[in-house]
């Protein structure tokens, strides 16, 4: 897949008819409806659409009937999806499988900047809850017992935690602390990122560390301060000199290139500004995570505003040129501990050798 960049990128655009695929996702906080498979072996998240000309058949990947050269196998339903909690909760409930061997969370399904008027207008968070698909807090507890059967059962490699967020200082990650925390004293060896907005004090990043995390995403989703406040009015009114202060903090932590952050390619954002911008987090150690906007049902980004896909020309000159400047810092995401970077499923970046 490695040599099929133009693919991933039209994929990750387009997407592929498949028909209830054993893992997928819906709702949430992004980037997409989508199904997980491994194409040559390497593990994508590509949208469920039943009018793309992608499709497969005997394990082939076709676009418009005629073989692309590409093998296509559906990741398989894990066994740690039929437990049940001693409380009762599904553990499918408390943590899905992204990818082929990423387990990953929402610590808190809740945010507090999902009224209208403040949403990120990409992300369906609370979607999820209402339908019943998970729960509002996953507690430490819980996420150590399912994190030790994931590993055990299914052999999952890593683990993310992201979270909404609270009214709080430190805008969630206590909680995402004392869960990372239990999941490393039942799974010592499960390297997990944690994900969560720049907090008030940043002594909090020192102390997600010591809880035991191995990266950090700290996500903008843009670097244009027009296009935060149109596309995340609520989040776009935290400062940028917020996230640059954060990450600095961060990488000086966790380390280079144990931070990242999404970019994403579609909200309006001059695509050569981008690229620098992205050109600048290199340069500071972030590794910018640069993924398409894909509409996803339930968010304000569709259903209110019509949006679409970004071009697939830009979003692939984007991809290559953020991937050039990543390969030529040595920033690689699969030498990230673990996290979105890491797993590299929902971006191309990794298919240009990123």
């Amino acid at each position: 897949m490695t040599s099929r960049p133009d693919t991933r990128v039209d994929l990750a655009l387009q997407g592929i008819r498949l028909l209830d695929p054993p893992v997928s996702r819906t709702g949430g906080a992004g980037p997409s409806d989508d199904g997980h498979v491994l194409i040559d072996g390497v593990g994508a998240a590509v949208p469920l659409n039943p009018r793309s000309p992608y499709a497969v058949r005997g394990g082939r990947l076709l676009l418009d009937g005629a073989d692309t050269g590409l093998g296509v196998e559906e990741v398989a339903r894990p066994r740690f999806y039929d437990l049940v909690t001693a409380d009762g909760v599904r553990y499918e409930q408390i943590a899905r499988l992204h990818s082929g061997h990423v387990l990953a969370t929402t610590v808190v399904q809740t945010c507090v900047r999902y009224d209208e008027s403040q949403r990120c207008r990409f992300c369906a968070i609370e979607d999820s809850l209402r339908a019943g698909s998970t729960t509002a807090v996953k507690t430490p507890a819980q996420l150590a017992e399912v994190a030790e059967a994931a590993v055990r059962l299914d052999g999952v490699t890593q683990m993310v935690m992201t979270t909404g967020t609270s009214n709080g200082r430190d805008r969630g990650a206590t909680h995402l602390a004392r869960c990372v925390r239990a999941v490393r004293e039942a799974v010592p060896d499960l390297p997990v990122q944690v994900q969560c907005e720049p907090p008030g004090d940043l002594a909090t990043i020192s102390e997600l560390k010591e809880a035991g995390a191995a990266s950090i995403g700290i996500h903008v989703e843009s670097l244009d301060d027009d296009v935060r406040r149109r596309w995340m009015p609520g989040k776009g009114s935290v400062p940028m000199a917020e996230y640059e202060a954060a990450w600095r903090e961060a990488v000086r932590v966790f380390g280079r290139n144990q931070v990242s952050t999404y970019l994403l390619v579609g909200l309006g954002e001059d695509p050569d500004e981008l690229v620098a911008g992205a050109e600048r987090l290199v340069e500071m150690g972030v590794y910018p995570f640069v993924v398409p906007f894909r509409p996803l049902a339930g968010t304000l980004a569709t259903e209110v505003d019509g949006a679409v896909a970004p071009p697939r020309d830009v979003t692939y000159d984007v991809t290559a040129r953020v991937a050039k400047a990543l390969r030529s810092a040595g920033m690689l995401g699969s030498d990230q501990a673990a996290g979105c970077a890491a797993c590299g499923a929902c971006s191309a970046l990794s298919c240009e050798g990123a």
